[in-house]
C-alpha cells in the first residue's frame, strides 16, 4: 500500500488548489494512505475529506521552526513512498529532502530541490492554471489530464446555512490581502445599491474582514443585506457558494472556494490578470476586468499594498453593468 504525503503549507487559495492533486492521487491509487500537510488555520478546509488518511499541521506563527523539526520527526515515522511538495520555500524543501521518502518529489525553484529524488520546472504563462503545473509533479506516474480541486462540505455544514437560503440570493467576498486585488469599497457600494431587489445579498468573509463589511453595509442603500463575515467557517461558506445564484470575489480565495464546489462565480480581476494561471475553474464562471488597455497592468504578481501610479484605473474602471450582467450570463 502506498503511503502519500502532500504538502501546501502557503495560503488559504493554495490549499484548495493543491485538492486537485488529492483526487488525482485518489483515482490512480484508490487504496493508497494519502496525508496532507498545511498552515494552521487551513486546516477546516479538509475536514472530513473522504481521501485524506490524516491532516499534518504545521503551526507557522509560534514557534515557527522547533514545529518544524517536529514536524520532521513524524514525517519520517510515517515512512513515506511519496513526499510531494507544491511549494517553492526552503522551509518546505526541508521537511521534503530530509523525509527519508523512496521518492521526494518538488519544484526546480524549491532552494532544496537538490536534495529532492525528482524536480519539476515551474513556470507562469503559456496558458497554464496552477493546477496543471501542480500535475506535472505527478503525471509520470498519473497522467496529464485536468482534474478540478474538489472540497467536501459536510451534511452538516449544509444544515447549518439551511436558514440563509429561503430565498434566492447572491454572496459578496469583497476583501483581499492586497490593495490592488480588492474591488475599491465604493464599487461594491455601488454594486449592492444597484442590485435587483428579489435577491438578499450575504457579505462573507473571514473575521478580519467583518469592518468592512459593516461599513457596506451601512453605506447602501440596500435594505436586503447581510453580513456573515466571521460567522460561517471553510466548508460552511463553500456550503453557501454552492446554492447561491452568484458569487462575486476578488482574486482571492474565495474564487477558488468556489472552483473546489463547483460554484458560481464572477471573479474580478484588478491589478492581476487571469493569465499568471489562478482564474476559477467552475461550470459558470464569469470574469471581469477593466475593459481599458492600461500598461501598468499587471503591476505585480501577488498584487501592491497600492497602486504604484496613484490612479487605480485597473479597479476604478471597472463597471458596475459589467457585474450586474455576470448575474444572467
Amino acid at each position: 500500500m502506498q503511503k502519500i504525503l502532500v504538502i501546501q503549507t502557503a495560503f488559504i487559495g493554495d490549499a484548495i488548489l493543491a485538492t486537485a492533486i488529492v483526487e488525482k492521487l485518489h483515482q490512480f491509487y484508490p487504496d493508497a494512505e494519502i496525508d496532507f500537510l498545511l498552515r494552521k488555520g487551513n486546516e477546516g478546509l479538509l475536514q472530513g475529506h473522504p481521501f485524506l488518511k490524516e491532516v499534518l499541521i504545521w503551526k507557522k506563527k509560534e514557534n515557527k521552526y522547533k514545529n518544524l523539526l517536529k514536524l520532521l520527526k513524524k514525517i519520517r515515522r510515517k515512512k513515506y513512498d511519496k513526499v510531494i511538495n507544491l511549494q517553492r520555500h526552503a522551509s518546505t524543501g526541508f521537511l521534503t529532502g530530509f523525509s527519508k521518502a523512496k521518492e521526494k518529489i518538488g519544484f526546480e525553484k524549491n532552494p532544496l530541490s537538490y536534495l529532492f529524488t525528482k524536480k519539476i520546472s515551474h513556470e507562469f504563462g503559456k496558458g497554464l492554471h496552477e493546477v496543471e503545473r501542480n500535475n506535472r509533479l505527478i503525471e509520470d506516474f498519473t497522467d496529464n489530464s485536468f482534474n478540478k480541486p474538489k472540497l467536501y462540505p459536510s451534511i452538516k455544514d449544509e444544515e447549518e446555512i439551511s436558514k440563509f437560503t429561503k430565498e434566492p440570493f447572491v454572496c459578496i467576498m469583497p476583501a483581499s490581502v492586497w490593495f490592488t486585488k480588492q474591488y475599491p469599497e465604493e464599487k461594491w457600494i455601488d454594486l449592492i445599491d444597484n442590485f435587483p431587489g428579489e435577491y438578499h445579498i450575504y457579505l462573507s468573509g473571514s473575521p478580519n474582514d467583518i469592518n468592512l463589511c459593516e461599513r457596506i453595509k451601512d453605506k447602501t442603500i440596500n435594505k436586503k443585506v447581510t453580513v456573515l463575515a466571521g460567522k460561517l467557517n471553510f466548508l460552511e461558506s463553500a456550503a453557501l457558494m454552492k446554492k447561491a445564484e452568484m458569487n462575486y470575489s476578488n482574486d482571492s480565495a474565495p474564487l477558488h472556494l468556489a472552483s473546489a464546489t463547483n460554484s458560481p462565480i464572477t471573479a474580478i480581476f484588478c491589478s492581476t490578470i487571469p493569465e499568471f494561471g489562478f482564474y476559477p475553474l467552475s461550470d459558470k464562471s464569469i470574469i471581469v476586468q477593466t475593459d481599458l488597455k492600461l500598461s501598468c497592468k499587471p503591476c505585480g504578481f501577488h498584487g501592491r499594498k497600492a497602486c504604484p501610479l496613484g490612479h487605480f484605473k485597473c479597479a476604478l474602471t471597472i463597471e458596475t453593468l459589467q457585474l450586474l450582467e455576470s448575474l444572467n450570463s
